[in-house]
């Protein structure tokens, strides 16, 4: 059985019929396998999807108070003009084939990367751990290889892998891409409820793309003069208009503008002595690798007011926490979301991803919780599709500037 969408006692699934690869074979409704008329001859999966998007607009059409998106690479993976957003996995395998796989596994000898997937006896491909581990291997470990083979230089090692990240992850953002689409709605809030904020683990830059060219105003940390300085304090300001005469000040709060944090750097963040800058065409962007035990990177600008910000607002009152592509091999993160959920009562989390059934260790104590919970519920579900059937709350319609249209079309002999 195959779960499309869990959430206490609401669920649906699917049946694969025994002998085939996607010939279903039954739909359950909240546990219950649904009769069709034979006559109808239904399409049993589009019944199944429907429904799926049934139950999570009812979840979302909730009027929450505080509202935080949580983005990993599952909501960039295939999305660009040129280069696409890829997964950790496929970083991987453009690191191998930039240095050569024999290379790859002596640098991951070398520094200590030990992680293998036990059903294939394969190393477990995740870039960002191997970043981590080989920037603590850096400072005590040499390689001593055969005679007649090159030395493995760490740093350069380091550094080659990098720059295929960064190469990699310079997206630029597609005519057609969810990003928009779901800042549209997701913003569609009262003006004096408190702002949409977005956290995201991806170094690309899509969802800045997204918001400035449909004139957002994005709450990121930076001064919004040049240069564009980091300044946790930045986070604590808002937009309003003060060419309004409205009698309550707090109704004065333009619409448009959205908090967004990046916990795990960006490829237009550079670092200069100890001031961080936001700006374009940088050579070394700022990105951080989560440790595996011990968080100390995270205690270091910008990543310690992140993570801070992102504790704080698992804490508000009434809050949904929808997290997108996210794979929950973060521990750090990780730690927050469980907190959140042992010790706020009125805390809710959606978790939207390709496959939501138990597929790694670190999800499955949410997996079994969406059993028995209401407050978690979980969504088979590509971002752009989540994007596209996100409920549109019409009644909290941006008021945007009318576009002033003027037509030239006269013939000069008038």
């Amino acid at each position: 059985m195959k779960y499309l969408y869990l959430n206490g006692k609401k669920s649906v699934a699917i049946q694969i019929k025994d002998g085939t690869e996607n010939e279903i074979e039954n739909v359950l409704i909240n546990g219950s396998i649904h009769e069709f008329k034979e006559e109808d001859n239904p399409n049993k999966m589009d019944y199944a999807i429907k429904s799926k998007r049934n139950m999570y607009e009812q979840f979302l059409n909730n009027q929450f108070e505080n509202l935080s998106v949580l983005t990993g690479a599952g909501s960039s993976v295939g999305i660009g003009e040129t280069n696409q957003g890829r997964l950790l996995s496929q970083l991987w395998d453009d690191v191998e084939i930039k240095i050569t796989l024999p290379i790859l596994e002596r640098f991951c000898d070398l520094v200590g990367y030990t992680d293998r997937n036990e059903k294939k006896d394969t190393r477990i491909k995740n870039l960002e751990k191997l970043l981590s581990i080989a920037n603590i291997a850096k400072n005590y470990k040499v390689d001593a290889p055969e005679e007649g083979t090159d030395p493995i230089k760490i740093d350069e090692i380091i550094k080659t892998v990098e720059t295929v990240i960064k190469i990699n992850c310079t997206l630029t953002l597609p005519e057609n891409s969810p990003h928009k689409f779901f800042l549209d709605k997701i913003t569609k809030r009262k003006v004096t409820a408190p702002r949409i904020k977005i956290f995201t683990l991806n170094y690309d830059t899509l969802f800045e793309q997204a918001a400035r060219n449909s004139n957002y105003t994005i709450i990121d940390g930076f001064s919004f003069s040049i240069p564009r300085k980091f300044s946790g304090r930045n986070f604590d300001y808002d937009i309003v208009s003060r060419n309004s005469s409205r009698v309550k000040e707090e109704d004065n709060f333009i619409n448009k503008v959205f908090h967004l944090y990046k916990p795990h750097g960006s490829i237009d963040w550079e670092k200069n002595g100890d001031d961080i800058y936001q700006k374009d065409n940088v050579e070394a962007p700022l990105m951080i690798y989560p440790k595996d035990s011990k968080y100390e990177s995270s205690y270091d600008q910008p990543f310690f007011e992140m993570m801070s910000r992102f504790q704080q607002s698992l804490r508000n009152d009434n809050v949904l926490l929808i997290c997108i592509g996210f794979s929950f091999n973060d521990k750090h993160i990780v730690s927050a979301i469980i907190e959140a959920l042992e010790q706020n009562p009125s805390f809710q989390l959606m978790v939207v991803n390709k496959g939501i059934d138990d597929w790694s260790e670190s999800f499955k104590p949410f997996f079994e919780a969406a059993k028995n919970y209401n407050n978690i519920a979980l969504v088979d579900e590509k971002f752009a599709d989540f994007a596209e059937h996100y409920p549109d709350l019409k009644s909290y319609n941006h008021e945007d500037t009318k576009k002033i249209i003027i037509n030239n079309n006269i013939s000069p002999n008038v």
